[in-house]
This record gives C-alpha cells, structure tokens and sequence, in this order.
C-alpha cells in the first residue's frame, strides 16, 4: 500500500492479491471503492489516471498476482451517501434470490433492470446486491442477460467459482434453457440457427446485431412447446452466447420474439400488448453446469413470472 486516508482523497497503492488474481480491473475498483459511481471509475480509466505497474491499462485488462494499481484521489462528494439504491429496488432484488451457497449466488432477473449500471443507468442488479451486502469480501457477475430479459443470472461469491464458470462457460458446459414467446409458425417442431452475428454501433450510439457472414459464429437451437393461433411457446438452448443472439435468430427465422422494440414486428406486438404483454417474451429458465467437489453439478430453474404466466394462460 501506498499513500491514503481516510476519505479517499490521495492516491493510493493496491497490490493485487490471490482473490483477484485474473479479475479485469474495472471490476476491481469497484468492488474496493464502494459507493462510488461507475461513470467516475471509467473516466479515471479512459483518462489514464489508473495506472498497472505504472503503465495505462483499458477496463478489460485481467490483473494478476502481485500487479501494483494506482488508484487516483476519490472526492467524498463522488462518494455520496445520497448515490445508492432506493428501498424499492433493493427490497426487489432481495426478493428475487433464488439460491446461495458458499460459492453461488442465483437471482431470478426481473425484466427491465440492467445487470449493472452504466449508460445513463446508475444502478443494476450487481451494485444492488453490493449495496445489501456491504460486508461481502466478493461478488461478481459470472454472465450477462440482456435488459429486458428476465430469469435466472449467476453471481460468484469466491474468486475460484468464478474462474470455474468462466472455463465451464469457455467449454461450453454450462447448458443454458431459455423459454420466449415468438410470433408466426414454423412447420417443424426443431428448428436449428447457424448464423454469425455482427454488432453495429448506429451514429445515436445504439447497438445493433445483424446476421453477417463476417461476423461471430453464432448457434441457437429452438424446439416448439405449445403452439397458438399466431404464435409459438419455444423452448431455446444456446451453444453460443452472442449479444442479442436469440432475439435476432428468432428474427432471422422470420418469427420475432413478441415484445421485442428492437427486433421485433411492430403489429404483432401491438395486437398482443392488447392481451397484456408490456415486455420482452424471453426468459432464462434453466441453468444446468457441473461442479467440482458437487456430485451432479447444478440444475437450476427460474419459473415464469407471473405476467408471462398469466399471458399463457389467456392464449390458451
């Protein structure tokens, strides 16, 4: 350790010990300086005022054992006990815990709260739970879901959990199961996607994905559950994890998930907003991944929420 005090308000010296060995140092910071805002963390980064062994680093770089960060002055202002979750919100998140152990914490998602803060959002799931438990000496977020999509989202409570998803992940060994609600009909029961995907910046800064032949590699594979008048229940199972991957596969099939804005088809959604669907029909409903030291690894499962339950249910 370097220079410090108690508010914060010189630089100081972190060394990088085994519990964050290989964690990005984006992720770092935040977990050290509690309260303080992620656009604040990210402008430090980008303006060079955190150094690595004294050198610039970008968000993503992964320290390793024994790495020195300068961490530049934080004000108390930038710390303000005013920048916190309100009650609603956390009591929320809280509510939405499905599971704990020693190395796993499982949140039921709920749609339209982002998995961390950022672009414009000051809050997500992940400074939710921060903020609930302020004691924690550890949690991150183990994968991502999209804004809109509810279910279940994987936090590490340990550095080595989260080392063992990413390379389960990186395996492809963590099975993922979502359920979505798509407009149209296909003839067969299975359908498989194989299409890479491109993200595209548009000039407003929002992000789009496209099926392009220069793109990632991207695999989706689909299977009908329940077939309506003008719509299907699939269950979906990724061998890919592309941003956006199954809400432009879904898409690219010419059967858009319903209650998708961004890719979705505009009648249909206005005809079924009139049943009660106000949000994206796509859920993450089960997660199935071995477990070292776990005999039969982990199934977990997410039932739908109520709203989506409920639309089901009019359908039929």
């Amino acid at each position: 350790m370097g220079n410090s005090s108690e508010n914060g308000s010189k630089v100081r010296y972190l060394v990088v010990k085994e519990d964050a060995d290989g964690q990005r140092v984006d992720n770092f910071l935040l977990t050290r300086l509690k309260g303080v805002p992620r656009s604040w963390v990210y402008r430090v980064l980008r303006r060079g005022e955190v150094r690595v062994n004294r050198g610039r680093v970008k968000p993503t770089r992964r320290l390793r054992l024994g790495d020195e960060v300068r961490v530049p002055p934080v004000r108390m202002s930038e710390a303000s006990p005013n920048n916190a979750p309100g009650a609603g919100l956390r009591r929320r998140i809280e509510s939405a815990i499905l599971f704990e152990d020693d190395d796993l914490l499982v949140v039921n998602k709920p749609s339209g709260i982002a998995v961390h803060g950022g672009s414009g959002l000051s809050f997500g799931v992940i400074e939710v739970l921060r903020a609930l438990r302020p004691q924690a000496p550890y949690l991150e977020l183990a994968h991502r879901l999209d804004r809109d999509t509810s279910g279940l989202l994987l936090l590490a409570k340990r550095r080595p959990a989260l080392r063992q998803l990413q390379k389960l992940q990186l395996a492809g060994r963590v099975e993922k199961r979502y359920l979505a609600l798509v407009s149209g009909r296909w003839r067969r029961d299975r359908v498989t996607v194989d299409a890479p995907l491109k993200k595209n910046t548009l000039r407003s800064g929002e992000r789009l994905v496209r099926v392009d032949p220069e793109g990632k590699a991207a695999v989706t594979h689909f299977e009908v559950v329940q077939r309506f008048d003008q719509a299907m229940l699939v269950q979906v199972r990724l061998e890919t994890g592309r941003t956006h991957q199954i809400r432009v596969h879904a898409a690219h099939l010419g059967t858009p998930i319903l209650g998708d804005s961004k890719y979705g088809d505009e009648a249909a959604d206005r005809q079924f907003r009139e049943l009660g669907l106000n949000r994206l029909f796509l859920h993450a409903w089960r997660l199935d991944f071995p477990w070292e030291g776990r005999r039969g690894g982990y199934r977990l499962e997410a039932p739908l929420p109520d709203e989506l339950q409920q639309l089901l249910d009019r359908l039929k």
